[in-house]
């Protein structure tokens, strides 16, 4: 049987759903029927609005999926403004205040405590900024990711950001591909950085070459059915199939009326093409797309051209990130800077805006680690854009553990998470930093914190992975972090392996320090923490990361999933000032 999701969106889906988003923003919040809540708030994910969590009635989480991140000239400019006016709730953030821009691990950016009723302005501000939230979420093509830099890195092989341009123009908003049976991840690598972490999508079109017709041509070769979520984590699988930029369309478009088809729609579970893949095996998979789906005779794989791979490959070869000065194919350069946890404040951004267009282009970039990007600075500008004070607290050469943090948006907002994340992660960074010493030569550690098992966080693919638990401590309930190590991509792709589970958030900081310590005193010379992490089995690595109480104090042990607000001066469930209406002020059941 069709699942309730199912069932919903028979009814309405796709473009339909802006009619009655505006409707219901006309009339306001109390127009959404208290009985069908669940359904709406699943179609409007298509649109980009999520409803948050218990005790944030009324309010939404937005999200903006420019493709490949890429903000064009204006763009900042414009979430800032909007992060500004509608993007405020009824309590402030300790860390972050009120009003800022969450940049995502997939390039995107979200907005926190909209209004319904405010909607409609919104995407009239976004939209005349060429922004758009189609299809940020829901069961369909999300925003294409792949390396923030594409048409301007001189590692790339082949420019990825038309295949994207070409991609999203084709498939968002169209009805043939609009209702899949869940969310369909798509990237697009020129680089052999590997920035654009095909492994961990549902699809990756990743650079290649092939001898074609007598003449050698370079495009992509295909992956099917990576991803993280739950328990069930999937490296994407070649299906042996090579296509030149020319084809892309065809054959991701075949692919994707392929898992319309024949995924699960009778358990949202099972409803990812990984578990497709599963069930028929790469070569079925190729040979129902050739017969059913396309309409050319597909070409074998090519030559893979990402013999270079080091973005999150776990190597001692530098950074490769994009965080820090870079210098561009065109002899401009790029400035990456490092946005600790992906939140920035709303006048944070629009002062941003101000800068990347007085020293560069006004065009900026979100990478897949939160981070963001200014382009096209002249060398000339360099000195002077660096010097920016805005840049001491969003630097360029930031300290490795605040590099390598990234955090989900956690209890906060999440009604999945388990526990709070951005704050702690935050409070994690600045801890380590002050009182743990990294070993000679590791400039690189990454330190992902999920509040749950949905992997927001991408946690599976960091040197030090965290996940949101519960146990007890002095008797108490507490909030905890299972802790996972040596996780990566890169050549030879690995996902951590969870060596402690439920560990006091508090004693957390400690165990990184103790595994640290253990690193710095065990390692060979010269050893990488994912080569260390490999020789070992998980009984040695557990002994490396006690836990242990230290200096480190944690405002958030209580369990924040039962509160409003996390961060609220009195956070109970019953305290809650929602449902609210747009200037905060609460309304009652019977308005």
């Amino acid at each position: 049987m069709p699942t309730n999701v199912e069932e919903w969106k028979d009814d309405v889906y796709g473009t339909d759903i802006r009619a009655h988003m505006e409707r219901f923003a006309e009339e306001g919040w109390d127009a959404i029927p208290d009985d069908e809540h669940d359904a709406w708030f699943e179609r409007f994910k298509w649109y980009g609005l999520y409803h948050q969590r218990s005790g944030q009635e009324s309010y939404f989480m937005m999200r903006i999926g420019p493709p490949n991140g890429v903000l064009e000239p204006g763009m900042l400019r414009a979430i800032g403004e909007v992060a500004k006016e509608y993007s405020t709730g009824p309590a402030e953030n300790p860390e972050f205040g009120n009003g800022w821009a969450d940049f995502t691990t997939r390039q995107a950016i979200q907005l926190h405590w909209i209004n319904i009723e405010d909607v409609p302005d919104i995407w009239d501000e976004l939209e005349e900024a060429g922004l758009s939230t189609l299809q940020a979420c829901g069961d369909s093509w999300r925003n294409i990711v792949g390396c923030p830099v594409a048409g301007k890195d001189d590692h790339e092989h082949v420019d990825a950001l038309d295949t994207i341009h070409e991609l999203h123009d084709t498939f968002k908003g169209d009805d043939a591909h609009s209702n899949l049976p869940r969310k369909w991840k798509v990237s697009v690598t020129g680089c052999d950085e590997g920035c654009g972490q095909g492994d961990i999508n549902d699809l990756g079109f990743e650079p290649a070459e092939k001898e074609v017709d007598g003449e050698t041509v370079t495009g992509f070769n295909v992956r099917v059915g990576g991803g993280l979520a739950r328990n069930e984590p999937r490296f994407a699988r070649n299906i042996d199939v090579f296509v030149t930029p020319e084809q892309a369309a065809d054959v991701a478009g075949g692919l994707s009326a392929l898992f319309r088809d024949h995924g699960d729609r009778e358990n949202r579970y099972n409803a990812r093409i990984k578990f497709l893949v599963d069930e028929w095996g790469p070569e079925k998979v190729r040979d129902v797309l050739q017969e059913e789906y396309v309409d050319f005779e597909m070409h074998t794989a090519g030559e893979d051209l990402r013999e270079n791979y080091s973005y999150n490959a776990g190597t001692a070869d530098g950074h490769a990130d994009h965080v820090g000065v870079h210098e561009q194919k065109d002899g401009n350069y790029y400035v990456g800077l490092n946005v600790l946890v992906g939140r920035m404040g709303a006048d944070e951004v629009i002062e941003l805006a101000d800068i990347a267009e007085e020293y560069g282009s006004g065009e900026a970039r979100v990478t897949q680690r939160q981070n963001l990007i200014l382009t096209d600075v002249p060398e000339e500008n360099l000195d002077e854009l660096l010097e920016e004070p805005l840049l001491s607290e969003y630097s360029p050469d930031p300290h490795p553990f605040q590099r390598g943090s990234i955090a989900c948006t956690g209890t906060e907002f999440c009604s999945l998470s388990i526990v709070e994340t951005k704050n702690r992660q935050v409070r994690f960074s600045r801890w380590l930093k002050e009182n743990v010493d990294l070993p000679e030569g590791i400039e690189d550690f990454h330190i992902h914190l999920s509040g749950c098992t949905a992997s927001c966080a991408q946690p599976q693919i960091a040197d030090v992975s965290l996940r949101g638990m519960k146990t007890r401590k002095d008797g108490e309930p507490v909030e905890a972090l299972d802790i996972g190590l040596g996780g990566g991509l890169g050549e030879n792709p690995n996902f951590a392996d969870w060596v402690t589970q439920r560990v006091p958030a508090d004693e957390v900081p400690g165990a990184i320090a103790n595994l640290i310590d253990g690193f710095a005193e065990e390692r060979s010379e010269g050893q990488t923490f994912r080569e260390f992490v490999v020789e070992r089995d998980e009984e040695e690595l557990a002994e490396l990361c006690e836990p242990e109480e230290t200096s480190y104090e944690d405002p958030y042990m209580h369990n924040t999933k039962q509160t409003w607000y996390p961060y609220a001066e009195d956070d109970d469930l019953d305290s809650s000032p929602a449902p609210a209406r747009p200037d905060d002020t609460p309304m009652s059941a019977d308005d």
